[in-house]
């Protein structure tokens, strides 16, 4: 089993984040050009708690060796989500785990948006457990698990890179809304 764990501070609200969050697939992510479907399969709101839970299938193009796509059965490769978004406590929590591949590695993802210790910035953590699954030597589960995280780290990068550049995009719409409807208001007092 390996484990990676990373925190960044991104320098945008809690509410743009959480809001952003939904969008972070979308085509001007060019950090995310793997992603080819994303589909909500579920979504409710608890009455009490006000939690939103979303499930969703996440559908990628893996980049892999010829060898390795030959040997796994294509590089078409599923993830299943599972997010809860409390707005009491302001923290999304998202859940993932691989369902292709999954009996030969089992990649359980977790990802926690919170407000930071600064207003304007918002706290992201990230971890991911990661373990081999195939039968045999200790040396080859332990290859195949390290040569797992790096690449879970080097995409972890990428997606916040392209997170970012979502979170850029959306700032300047929403600013451009916010005064449009001012403008709009204050029309109608003349």
């Amino acid at each position: 089993m390996r484990l990676f764990s990373s925190i960044h501070e991104f320098d945008y609200s809690w509410d743009e984040v959480s809001t952003c969050n939904w969008q972070k697939y979308c085509p001007w992510n060019d950090q995310s050009t793997h992603v080819i479907a994303v589909d909500t399969l579920s979504r409710s709101l608890d009455p009490q708690t006000h939690i939103l839970r979303t499930e969703r299938l996440i559908t990628c193009k893996q980049n892999a060796p010829k060898w390795v796509k030959s040997f796994l059965g294509g590089d078409t490769s599923m993830v299943y989500e599972v997010s809860y978004v409390d707005l009491t406590a302001r923290k999304v929590t998202m859940c993932s785990q691989n369902m292709t591949w999954s009996e030969l590695i089992s990649v359980q993802e977790k990802v926690v948006y919170r407000p930071g210790s600064q207003p304007g910035k918002t706290v992201f953590e990230q971890s991911a457990k990661i373990i081999a699954l195939c039968g045999g030597w200790q040396k080859i589960k332990n290859g195949i698990e390290e040569f797992s995280v790096e690449r879970f780290r080097q995409n972890a990068a990428k997606g916040r890179e392209g997170f970012e550049r979502v979170l850029a995009i959306s700032r300047e719409v929403f600013a451009e809304q916010r005064e449009r409807a001012r403008r709009e208001k204050q029309g109608m007092r003349l």
